[in-house]
């Protein structure tokens, strides 16, 4: 590359005479020219130099820190940091599987009356799981027969939940709980006690006086 500037010579040795400003100029001009880059590496590449090294950085430190308390609270938080990310990884496929699991098995179309009649016979069995599953699906099954909610077999528990919710906004709050608690236990994360089936019944019973907002609005009257 030329080397100008103030105090350079030529060949012949006469002494040229730049002014600074100028030759700086002209050597960053220089420097753009394309042949002295067609090595360096692209942006992709630097960014994950950079990674890299912030990673050496970073263990480097922690290498030089393991007999500190730093570098244990450091240790733990990397730890904690690993396994919440492997615990979201495994835990997404079980959430996306509640939420398109459906809330009638295909096992034939049943009345609300004979799920409450079979939650009840669980119930005085003291088997909640089933007493719960069974009186959602009691519930849900009574708002179809209303033509609250349009029958529809592959319904979750989730989608009858929030569509009974906006007929009924007086119980949204109350169904959406109702929706959570059987993904809950259906789906194992929890095993049902005599309280939770309670609830749902309670909430069968206070949905078979309610009038869909759409009626009431038509009606003109409260």
């Amino acid at each position: 590359m030329p080397n100008w500037g103030e105090g350079a010579l030529l060949a012949g040795g006469t002494p040229v005479t730049v002014p600074r400003d100028q030759a700086r100029d002209a050597a960053h001009d220089e420097l753009l020219n394309p042949v002295y880059h067609q090595h360096d590496p692209g942006i992709v590449e630097r960014i994950e130099h950079w990674f890299s090294d912030r990673l050496d950085d970073l263990f480097s430190g922690l290498g030089s820190a393991t007999g500190s308390s730093t570098g244990v609270v450091l240790l733990l938080l990397i730890i904690g940091v690993v396994v919440a990310a492997v615990w979201w990884r495994l835990g997404a496929p079980g959430r996306q599987a509640r939420s398109t699991a459906r809330l009638f098995a295909a096992d034939g179309p049943r009345s609300a009356a004979q799920y409450r009649s079979a939650a009840r016979a669980h119930a005085d069995a003291g088997r909640w799981d089933e007493a719960v599953r069974e009186q959602m699906r009691a519930l849900v099954r009574a708002l179809e027969e209303r033509t609250v909610l349009d029958v529809r077999p592959g319904r979750t528990a989730d989608e009858a939940a929030a569509e009974a919710g906006r007929a009924l906004p007086a119980h949204a709050s109350a169904l959406s709980d109702a929706a959570r608690t059987f993904d809950d236990i259906a789906y194992g994360e929890r095993t049902a006690e005599a309280g939770d089936y309670r609830s749902l019944a309670e909430l069968d019973r206070a949905l078979e006086a309610a009038r869909p907002a759409l009626a009431t609005a038509a009606g003109g009257t409260s």
